[in-house]
């Protein structure tokens, strides 16, 4: 029999996803296990595993579509389904709007899904027969109500785009995805008018300026919503220290020297938080409702810039990894993750992170949390510095960190107490190495 596919909660918590690439299409015979299609999330681009067997009767999603949760995205067939219990399976899951939907044979998939192209078996029949008056009687006029699926209303809204009067070229006047991206390509669409409040002259100024829209994605999206809720419901502190780092570095020179290998100093420094993690377990820990959960290992995110984002894939054991391994661990999930191959189980977990943007003279910087992790480490540039050594100054290499931490599951006491355990790890690198 027929059954529903539906967008999978591919991360905990999550409650949107983006095909960003089906990897099957309409008619292909599907096994369980099977890729079905690549989902885009906030932190890296999954693929999704077929959990039943069947054959793709519909993919009622667009690529580059962002659906909820348990919204319908495909129809799986049987053997011996017919184009009617496909129809009524559709109706079933709420696609089209209303149950007289059931009876209409669904459009094939271009660019818009097919749920958007579903019309009622009567209008169907007309706009099928009698193009002149399906014309006259079907297609949407100006003041009646907008004629466009749930995505495209969505991204409208997001644009700023008024639909309302627009006719589109999908079946009976539908506007549909290609039709909405015609509109902003011709730049066409209209801008608000300047509040009542901007002087003349600045509205003036504004509405001579030259700029390209460049609309979001949906990762870039998903990765605002979450930093919005993250600085919003997360009560965040901070604490920086300054490191001299000139043992370090010198450590790192002659290891790399040694081994013939180039490690970097971020691999050092995400020893060097495992370290403290370790040595201040009470450190370790996430917040939920209903319990504080501590972690028996050094679960660290590493925070990777990519075209699309910012993914934060995880290192597991990183207390029982060796710098090397660090090294290599670090450069395979920067490198899956710029090709948006990384899988759920590399992006899920961790207590906490390490963002580190000293390669571009950052000095210091402060960060935000990546809920539910308790802790993420700023690192900036080591620079040369006047420091006080033995009462004497001195010129040495310091590199400033910031912890921002969450103060639900660490207090200031504690958090104080990871940052001297951390300083003492990142000065002394030898200890790194045991």
């Amino acid at each position: 029999m027929t059954s529903v596919i539906r967008m999978p909660e591919v991360l905990a918590g999550a409650t949107e996803g983006a095909i960003s690439r089906w990897a099957v299409a309409e008619g292909d015979v599907v096994n369980v296990g099977d890729v079905l299609a690549e989902i885009e999330t906030d932190k890296a681009s999954v693929e999704y595993h077929a959990e039943e067997a069947g054959t793709v009767a519909r993919l009622l999603a667009a690529e580059g579509s962002v659906i909820d949760v348990g919204e319908p995205i495909a129809i799986f067939a049987a053997a011996g389904d017919t184009e009617s219990d496909i129809a009524a399976a559709i109706a079933d899951a709420g696609v089209g709007g209303n149950s007289a939907s059931a009876s209409a044979t669904p459009a094939t998939v271009d660019t818009e899904p097919v749920a958007a192209q579903v019309a009622t078996a009567a209008v169907a029949d007309v706009a099928e027969n009698n193009s002149d008056a399906a014309t006259s009687t079907a297609v949407p006029r100006a003041g009646d109500r907008i004629w466009a699926s749930p995505i495209v209303r969505k991204l409208a809204k997001e644009q700023g785009i008024d639909l309302i009067g627009m006719i589109g070229s999908g079946p009976l006047g539908r506007i549909v995805r290609r039709d909405l991206d015609l509109l902003v390509a011709s730049g066409t669409v209209a801008t608000p008018a300047p509040a009542a409040s901007v002087s003349a002259p600045l509205a003036a100024a504004a509405a001579n300026a030259t700029f390209t829209e460049i609309p979001h994605s949906s990762m870039r999206r998903a990765i605002a919503r979450r930093l919005t809720e993250s600085k919003s419901t997360v009560p965040h502190f901070y604490l920086k220290a300054d490191c001299v780092v000139d043992k370090l570095l010198q450590a790192r020179l002659d290891v790399n020297e040694a081994l013939g290998i180039k490690t970097s100093v971020n691999d050092w420094v995400v020893k060097a938080v495992a370290h403290a993690l370790m040595a201040v377990p009470a450190a370790n820990v996430v917040w939920s409702d209903t319990s504080m959960r501590q972690f028996s290992q050094a679960d660290i995110s590493v925070a990777v810039a990519t075209e699309g984002g910012l993914y934060t894939p995880v290192l597991r054991g990183v207390e029982r990894m060796a710098i090397p391994e660090i090294n290599e661990r670090i450069r395979s999930l920067a490198d899956r993750a710029r090709q948006g191959s990384l899988k759920q189980d590399d992006i899920e977990g961790g207590s906490f992170a390490v963002t580190n943007v000293g390669m571009f003279v950052t000095e210091e910087f402060s960060a935000i949390l990546n809920p539910p992790q308790s802790g993420i480490l700023a690192v900036g540039a080591a620079r040369e510095k006047a420091v006080v050594v033995d009462g004497e100054l001195a010129v040495a290499s310091v590199m400033t960190v910031t912890l921002s931490a969450d103060h639900r599951a660490v207090d200031g006491a504690l958090a104080a107490q990871w940052m001297v355990a951390f300083k003492r790890a990142i000065e002394h690198p030898l200890s790194l190495l045991l």
